[in-house]
């Protein structure tokens, strides 16, 4: 499929209201240029300075040689069957799978890139665990019981593993090596606290609200929240009745909330621009004022955000409902955001339709791999012109990654590299 540039001069002003604001906090920022090629830093060093461009480590040229040795492999987690598929990278072909914990809702690369943990939150009970993979194998070991465990980051100097317990309201900070618990921050006005990214400093961290519609500010010194801020929805929402090569008919947004789900830090370090599966778009948020500053229109149900390896583009899956748990409406599609200028350069919707929800780029930053949630399918789309191939897993994937990736450390998720 060809790429399909879309104009949005007409939807260009949607949504830009600023919303809720909290005073301006400062706080200092030292830059410097990430280095390249560099084995990864022991527990402590990952943060002493923060670069210029925060993508810079994430180039395929900055594969870390603490990686060389890893399977170029796709690790899919299947909710509802509770497995993990195994997708060799070139041959495209499932070459194994194996039972996990119960509810297995993301894959997330460890600190020090040695483990891939499966979190498993078993939401009905809440007591979860995590399920560590070998990367140079490929195979699982023994699980680990932790409380509710639906994501998984890890704070910047590489200390903790940070288990994001959804329905507990509450961060946990537990050993990154035997997850102990260390300690918890209670985030009680956050509904539906899932997704993350970090200050380029390292700092402070901003989780979205999903039931909520909201996003909550942690600072990760005094490990308190700072402050949360409520998201205004746009004027207009994508019509359910609008074509699938077309997103140019919209209907009046009666929502009055939404349902933010991933969040990134531009690569200056000055926005966040947040996913919201009920706006359908992502909306933009100042770093320094804590305020909401414009939104960005994208497609029904706008889900994962990825930067693009050179970091130039955020890729933005839109899942293509409406409903957390409804059946998708078959307007799945890949938005591609420019970030110097914050419009939207290209759509790509899924042949067919589909439900494009969480993953990664690979290595050399040639395609974008996503979870067909609910299609129990892959997706791999070539970044140079949104082509699509198709892979058939497990029931209802969920967080895949994309194993081995550039960069120094993860922050964890499916692989938020720095």
């Amino acid at each position: 499929m060809k790429t399909n540039h879309i104009a949005y001069a007409a939807l260009a002003a949607t949504g830009l209201i600023a919303a809720g604001s909290l005073a301006a906090i400062g706080y200092s920022q030292s830059v410097q240029a990430a280095q390249a090629g560099q084995a990864a830093p022991a527990a402590g060093q990952g943060q002493a300075a923060a670069p210029a461009n925060v993508y810079a480590g994430i180039a395929p040229a900055n594969l870390s040689p603490a990686v060389r040795d890893h399977l170029p492999r796709v690790y899919v987690p299947n909710l509802r069957s509770n497995d993990v598929y195994v997708i060799d990278q070139e041959s495209l072909k499932v070459v194994d799978k194996f039972k996990v914990g119960v509810g297995p809702q993301h894959v997330v690369p460890a600190w020090d890139l040695q483990s891939l943990w499966v979190a498993n939150n078993a939401e009905r009970t809440n007591k979860g665990s995590l399920t560590p993979i070998d990367p140079r194998t490929g195979k699982p070991g023994t699980q680990v019981a932790v409380d509710d465990p639906y994501n998984m980051y890890f704070s910047p100097d590489g200390k903790s593993a940070i288990v994001v317990a959804e329905a507990l309201h509450r961060l946990d900070f537990r050993d990154p090596k035997t997850m102990q618990m260390q300690y918890a921050i209670d985030v009680p006005q956050c509904g539906g606290i899932n997704h993350a990214d970090f200050s380029p400093d390292g700092r402070y961290a901003m989780f979205t609200c999903e039931f909520a519609g909201s996003v909550a500010r942690i600072d990760l010194q005094t490990r308190k929240v700072e402050g949360y801020l409520k998201l205004s929805m746009p004027a207009t929402r994508f019509s359910e009745k609008d074509p699938i090569d077309q997103l140019l008919a919209n209907e009046v947004c009666s929502k009055k909330k939404g349902m933010p789900q991933d969040i990134r830090v531009s690569p200056d370090g000055k926005r966040y621009y947040i996913a919201d599966m009920d706006a359908d778009g992502v909306h933009i948020v100042d770093a320094a004022s804590f305020t909401k500053v414009g939104f960005i229109p994208t497609g029904v149900g706008a889900h994962g955000l990825y930067p693009s390896r050179d970091g130039t583009k955020l890729y933005v899956a839109n899942r293509g409902t409406h409903n957390i748990h409804g059946k998708p409406k078959g307007k799945g599609r890949v938005t591609v955001i420019d970030f110097a200028t914050e419009k939207v350069v290209a759509q790509w919707p899924i042949p067919g339709g589909g439900s494009p929800d969480m993953g990664n780029v690979s290595t050399d930053g040639k395609y974008l791999w996503l979870s067909g949630r609910f299609d129990d399918v892959v997706y791999r789309i070539d970044t140079a012109n949104g082509d699509v191939r198709k892979i058939k897993v497990g029931q209802e994937p969920h967080g895949l990654t994309v194993w081995p990736q550039p960069g120094k450390y993860s922050l964890g998720h499916t692989g938020n590299m720095r």
